[in-house]
């Protein structure tokens, strides 16, 4: 039912629109409409993805539903036995149907392939989305938790997830 493949740059209109599928449905009752804005152009414009892919080294990848676009993935190493999820994402449609296993267990495998030995994965949740029980059963711990300040006056109200992987 699910596959996955790795993204370039030449995907960044199609993670784009995904995006704006996933972000009003993530973010709505718990930002402000300003500050939803604001953040989607940081993370999100075609310009920015294309520096997260080229000029910061995330490795995105897309998660097909019956060989559709159903989701997507980004990686960013932080320390040599460190790496963040830093885009956990599947389509409203498709919640409930275990795409969200699929992505972490494909993100973890695709880890376990590069990285020989334990390492250790951390993803940032707002404090109020509710995935925060969806993180806890796939294995993750709440490690932190903080306002990190994202420009213009925002802040991004997270706990900061962690799992180690042997």
């Amino acid at each position: 039912m699910f596959t996955i493949r790795k993204a370039n740059s030449d995907d960044c209109e199609l993670i784009h629109n995904m995006a704006l599928q996933t972000w009003e449905d993530t973010y709505g009752k718990i930002l402000s409409p300003e500050q939803l804005s604001y953040m989607f152009d940081m993370m999100y414009s075609i310009k920015n993805l294309h520096k997260q892919m080229e000029e910061l080294h995330h490795q995105f990848f897309i998660i097909y539903a019956n060989e559709k676009p159903g989701g997507y993935l980004s990686i960013e190493t932080l320390d040599p036995d460190l790496y963040e999820f830093q885009k956990v994402y599947s389509l409203p449609s498709l919640h409930g149907t275990g795409i969200g296993r699929y992505i972490i267990e494909q993100g973890k495998a695709y880890l376990k392939s590069i990285h020989p030995g334990p390492f250790a994965i951390e993803l940032h949740v707002n404090r109020h989305n509710p995935a925060v029980s969806f993180y806890k059963h796939m294995g993750f711990y709440q490690s932190e938790q903080g306002d990190f300040p994202i420009g213009n006056g925002y802040f991004m109200n997270d706990y900061i997830m962690r799992m180690e992987v042997q």
